[in-house]
C-alpha cells in the first residue's frame, strides 16, 4: 500500500511551503514548548477517543455488540488515517463499513450506521462553525466570515439532507450516472446498478423503520452531544500551543479559530485539508480582511500553527496507521 507513503508526504508540502515563505526554523516551532505540544496532542487523541466511544455506541444500540469495547475504538480510531490521508476529510466511513461487514453486519446496514455517525458528527462540527463563520461576520471580519460560512452550509446541507430525505423517500442511482454506466458496460454495467439500487432502497427503508423509533431519537441526540464534545475537546487543542507563545488566546477564541480552520480545510483541494486548516485557523485569529498572507501587527505566528498541525495532524497519523493495520483492515473469517 504505497499510497500511504505518497499521501504522507503530500501532506507535509504545505508545511513546507508555509516554513520557507515566512523564513520559520525547526527552532521556533520547538519554542512553543513540549509541555504545551503535548497537550496539543492529547486533545487530539481525546477527540478520536469520543468518536471511538460514539462509534461503539451506535453499533451497540442498533446491532449489538460485534466486537470488544476496545477492539471497536481502535478500529474507529484507526479509520481516521485514512480520513487524513484524503481530500475533504472523507474516506475512513468506507473503512468502518468494511469491518462492520466484515463482523457479520449487512452491507445496507452497515452503510446506514455509517451514515448515521457522520451526519452528527458533520452537525457537531457544523454548528460550530457556523457560530464562528457568525462571530467573524458580527465582529466586522468579513472575508474570513463569508470564507467559513460558504464552505460550512453546503456540507451540512448535504449530509443532512440526504439523510432526513431517505426517509421520505427511495434514492435510485441518477440517470445521467445510468447511462454514463450503461454506455460504459451493458450487461455488467446493469448488474451493478440493479445491486446499487437495492442497496439505496435497503438504506432508505431502515432510515424510514428507525428514524421516529424512541430508541433512535435518544441514540441521535447521545451521538450529537459525543460529537460536540470531541470538536469542543479539539477545539481548544490550538489554546495549549499558544500558552508556549506571546499571542495567548483563550478557550473560546481557540475553538472558534480551530472550527474556522476545520471548516475551511473541508474543501477538497489538498490531502487531509493540509495548508488549508492552517490558513483558515490563522486567518481566523488575525482578523483576516483581505486577501494578502503579510502578518498583521499582533497576529498569531506561523510556528505556532505548524507546532499545532504537526500535534493534532502529523503526529497522529502513524498511530491511526498502525492501528488500522492491527484492527481494521486485519483478516477475519467471514461470519456465518
Amino acid at each position: 500500500m504505497k499510497w500511504r507513503i505518497v499521501a504522507f508526504a503530500a501532506s507535509l508540502i504545505p508545511f513546507l511551503i508555509i516554513a520557507i515563505s515566512f523564513d520559520v526554523k525547526p527552532e521556533d516551532v520547538f519554542a512553543v514548548g513540549i509541555i504545551n505540544f503535548l497537550a496539543a496532542f492529547l486533545a487530539m487523541m481525546t477527540k478520536l477517543f469520543l468518536q471511538g466511544i460514539k462509534f461503539h455506541y451506535i453499533i451497540r444500540v442498533f446491532h449489538g455488540k460485534i466486537e470488544s469495547f476496545w477492539r471497536t475504538l481502535f478500529v474507529r480510531i484507526g479509520s481516521e488515517f485514512v480520513t487524513m490521508t484524503t481530500p475533504m476529510f472523507v474516506g475512513g466511513e468506507v473503512v468502518r463499513i468494511y469491518w462492520m461487514n466484515k463482523r457479520g453486519v449487512s452491507t445496507s446496514k452497515a452503510s446506514w450506521l455509517g451514515i448515521f455517525e457522520i451526519v452528527t458528527e458533520v452537525l457537531a462540527a457544523g454548528i460550530l462553525s457556523l457560530i464562528a463563520g457568525a462571530i467573524a461576520l458580527l465582529t466586522g471580519h468579513i472575508i474570513i466570515g463569508i470564507i467559513v460560512l460558504c464552505t460550512t452550509i453546503p456540507v451540512i446541507g448535504l449530509w443532512a439532507g440526504l439523510f432526513f430525505l431517505t426517509a421520505k423517500k427511495d434514492f435510485q442511482v441518477p440517470k445521467i450516472f445510468v447511462n454514463l454506466v450503461l454506455r460504459l458496460r451493458k450487461e455488467k454495467g446493469q448488474y451493478y446498478l440493479d445491486k446499487t439500487n437495492v442497496w439505496m432502497t435497503d438504506i432508505c427503508t431502515m432510515t424510514r423503520q428507525n428514524i421516529h423509533a424512541p430508541h433512535a431519537k435518544k441514540a441521535f441526540l447521545i451521538s450529537f452531544l459525543i460529537s460536540l464534545a470531541s470538536w469542543l475537546v479539539f477545539g481548544i487543542s490550538f489554546m495549549f500551543i499558544s500558552f508556549g507563545t506571546e499571542y495567548t488566546v483563550s478557550a473560546i477564541d481557540s475553538i472558534l479559530a480551530v472550527m474556522a480552520g476545520n471548516a475551511i480545510g473541508n474543501m477538497p483541494v489538498t490531502v487531509g485539508g493540509s495548508g488549508l486548516a492552517e490558513f483558515g485557523t490563522w486567518a481566523y485569529l488575525s482578523h483576516l480582511d483581505e486577501f494578502k498572507l503579510e502578518l498583521p501587527k499582533a497576529s498569531m505566528e506561523w510556528n505556532a500553527i505548524i507546532a499545532w498541525r504537526i500535534a493534532t495532524y502529523q503526529l497522529p497519523i502513524p498511530i491511526t496507521w498502525f492501528l488500522l493495520m492491527k484492527m481494521a483492515l486485519r483478516k477475519y473469517q467471514n461470519v456465518e
